[in-house]
């Protein structure tokens, strides 16, 4: 797709079929992220003896990199907004390649963690860029169908990271995960290279300002952009609550094994994917408004069942955490593409800023909860403490659509 194509689809977004073509792109963009961070920790006992250091500070290789998984969309957003959208992607999955290069190198674990800093910066502009393209091509309803197809990747990666990242490192070393992410990186570039239009300004008007700090000024006065932000914070906590949580309910209190773990985690990814499903069928037809309350609405119910169900229930097994937290997920699937398109909306002329500050406040609050979780539940003889938890997430995550209506 070229530039001049990807001004008709902007002009005529609902006469246009959906563009298969550039959806695979962003969402090949969009994975680097999620893959490289994952795909490292079947290997991370292996790297540790290599290097010389103990399992604690090879593990900051995973947690360092995702806080600056976050802290990098706050950097590549507004740089999309100042020098377009092409040139910040390319450059970030570019860097991705080249850190990547650089880790299979090095000689200590400072090094690999320097490695993998860069890597999640660079790999931080598939995410946050893709979002800003799709808002600039699509009015908000369909972008928040196009970022709910997108999205599904966030899901399925995860799942497969450790996958291939075992196979590996069992097969070829720990150094061949780092020759595949710089591989796969340089392929996206390229495909990137030789397909992905420059998309910033479609949503300017003449003589609109593309200062970044007037942008920024303007989007953090909007109680409307700060609610959607919230929403899709929230909404999405839910999700890493568990993540903290629900592994010392089902080894440690239920005495089930982590590989049946990992079964249930998969199964209930299901809803999410499904949400996300629903949410592109339906945001042209319903509006993002009206997906999100359905999609709080539904959280509602899960966690209200999640209550119940460990409180009376515990004897039933893990059914009575991932019964209910697939009709959570279902309903995260549903509202979060559209408080993402509602975020990037308020001000199109910095929709990368804008979905920078989204992306960052999503993974910050979800680090910050999925702490506390594994903290809160470390001591307790039941489930009934993350059940709480997330009943007051999904409230205050109903009080964040609240201001955004009101306002």
């Amino acid at each position: 797709m070229d530039d001049a194509a990807a001004r008709q689809l902007h002009d005529h977004p609902r006469t246009e079929a959906t563009p298969w073509g550039l959806l695979l792109l962003l969402m090949a963009l969009t994975s680097i992220g999620p893959t490289t961070l994952n795909v490292v920790v079947p290997a991370l006992p292996v790297m540790a003896n290599r290097l010389a250091t103990d399992i604690a500070t090879i593990q900051l290789t995973v947690s360092i990199y995702l806080l600056a998984l976050a802290a990098g969309q706050l950097l590549m957003g507004p740089l999309s907004d100042r020098f377009g959208r092409r040139p910040v992607i390319l450059a970030g999955i570019a860097l991705t390649a080249a850190a990547s290069v650089l880790a299979i190198a090095v000689a200590t674990v400072e090094s690999l963690i320097f490695a993998r800093v860069l890597q999640a910066l660079g790999a931080s502009a598939g995410i946050v860029v893709s979002r800003a393209i799709i808002r600039d091509l699509f009015d908000r309803n369909r972008a928040a169908a196009m970022i709910g197809l997108v999205a599904t990747v966030m899901v399925v990666v995860p799942t497969l990271g450790p996958l291939i990242g075992g196979l590996l490192d069992t097969g070829f070393g720990w150094e061949s995960i780092f020759i595949f992410t710089a591989a796969t990186s340089a392929a996206v570039v390229l495909w990137a290279a030789f397909a992905l239009p420059e998309t910033r300004g479609l949503n300017a008007p003449p003589g609109a300002p593309q200062g970044f700090f007037r942008g920024l000024a303007q989007l953090v006065r909007s109680a409307r952009f700060l609610g959607y932000v919230c929403v899709g914070s929230f909404g999405s906590s839910t999700f890493f609550v568990f993540l903290g949580g629900g592994p010392h309910v089902v080894v440690t209190l239920m005495e089930r094994s982590s590989a049946e773990y990992g079964v249930w985690f998969a199964i209930s990814s299901i809803g999410y994917m499904a949400g996300n499903f629903g949410a592109a069928r339906l945001s042209t037809r319903f509006g993002i408004d009206r997906l999100i309350w359905w999609g709080i609405a539904i959280e509602i119910l899960g966690a209200a069942m999640s209550t119940v169900l460990a409180t009376y229930a515990m004897h039933w097994g893990p059914i009575i955490l991932f019964g209910p937290q697939m009709l959570i997920s279902f309903g995260n699937g549903l509202l979060l593409p559209g408080a993402i398109a509602g975020a990037v909306s308020i001000r199109p002329q910095a929709a990368g800023t804008a979905a920078g500050i989204t992306g960052f406040a999503q993974m910050a609050l979800g680090a910050a909860v999925t702490q506390y979780a594994g903290t809160l539940l470390a001591e307790s003889p039941t489930a009934i403490p993350l059940a709480v938890f997330m009943v007051a997430l999904v409230a205050a995550l109903a009080l964040s659509f609240v201001l955004v209506r009101r306002s």
